[in-house]
């Protein structure tokens, strides 16, 4: 099967990648004309603007948009105006999913199709695969099948769920449709909010257990520190967590790949020096909270993780000073240095 492919970063000239693996043939777009070159090295047609992009694809078209989410709803609208009715436009990439909503409704009247396709796998999707969630018309997600059967790591990629048996059911072979347009992309998002919170609760233990030598230290005697006192002598422990790491990938409960990658990270850099602590949030945690609040289910652990993000970025500056002032104003408490 043939697919063009607009955005050719990391995760776009992957997908390429494992599409040629499996026997399909692409066409290839980017704004830099090197990534292109590239591409068509590897064997893709390059193409050096939308219109010999559009040009090259074998109609019904089949175009996939793996762009940051700022740039998808204008890709969106360039691809649109030069395609004909009965062709696909898949975005592939973290867009929300209220957009894609808009888009498959004002893309409908015009014939053309729309699917929304939230992909997992970051750098390492070439070879273990692409999770994908996918929304849009059920006749149009299965003329795409062999595209996603060719991305997806496959049933064999992980243990079969005890008691199943028989054909793989949804989702058994990496990737699923979720249903109509946006579907997908609104199920990639919460994976990612709980993506959120599980990296945070992984990152609040590692730094606890960072914290298990506190009674070693000499603490200041003085109304702005809480003492140890006599818990001192529980916290004399040095505790190596890359080790802990290493040990939690082996049979724990809590073993997964982030626990795999948390390992690799201390394991090159034990005190993580090369790292300010700046987190940034792509955005799928703030719709993930706005979502849960609309249809009012609580998400504790997700907002929190967001929250938390924020204040690695020093956004709770003023209210720590705002904190700090009042303690002064009411107590006459002044600030330690640090």
């Amino acid at each position: 099967m043939q697919i063009g492919m607009v955005g050719l970063g990391r995760m776009g000239a992957n997908l390429i990648r494992r599409l040629h693996a499996h026997g399909h043939t692409t066409v290839a777009y980017d704004i830099n004309p090197e990534a292109v070159e590239a591409m068509a090295a590897e064997g893709s047609v390059g193409a050096q603007d939308l219109d010999a992009f559009v040009a090259a694809l074998e109609t019904p078209r089949v175009a996939w948009i793996m762009v940051p989410a700022a740039l998808a709803g204008d890709t969106v609208s360039e691809l649109a105006a030069r395609m004909e009715p009965g062709d696909i436009i898949i975005d592939g990439g973290n867009s929300k999913w209220r957009d894609d909503v808009d888009r498959a409704e004002e893309l409908g009247p015009l014939g053309l199709h729309y699917v929304d396709v939230g992909t997992s796998g970051g750098v390492f999707g070439l070879e273990r695969g692409f999770c994908l969630m996918v929304g849009g018309e059920t006749e149009t997600v299965a003329l795409l099948t062999p595209i996603f059967d060719a991305l997806a790591p496959g049933i064999e990629a992980a243990e079969r769920t005890p008691d199943r048996a028989g054909d793989p059911g949804p989702g058994e072979a990496g990737w699923l449709h979720c249903g109509p347009a946006g579907a997908g992309h609104f199920v990639k998002m919460v994976h990612n909010g709980i993506e959120y919170g599980m990296m945070a609760a992984i990152a609040e233990g590692l730094a606890v257990m960072d914290a298990a030598d506190a009674g070693t230290e000499a603490r200041a005697q003085d109304a702005e520190t809480t003492p140890l006192g006599d818990d001192a002598k529980y916290y004399r422990y040095d505790i190596d967590t890359a080790a802990v790491a290493e040990v939690w990938r082996r049979g724990s409960v809590i073993s997964s790949w982030l626990i795999d990658l948390t390992a690799h990270a201390l394991f090159v850099d034990p005190q993580l020096e090369h790292f300010e602590g700046r987190v940034s949030d792509s955005g799928e945690g703030r719709w993930t909270a706005q979502a849960a609040i609309d249809v009012g289910v609580p998400a504790h652990v997700i907002t929190g993780s967001l929250y938390q993000r924020f204040a690695s970025r020093g956004r709770s500056d003023f209210a720590d000073k705002s904190l700090s002032a009042m303690r002064r104003e009411f107590g006459g408490h002044h600030e330690k240095p640090s």
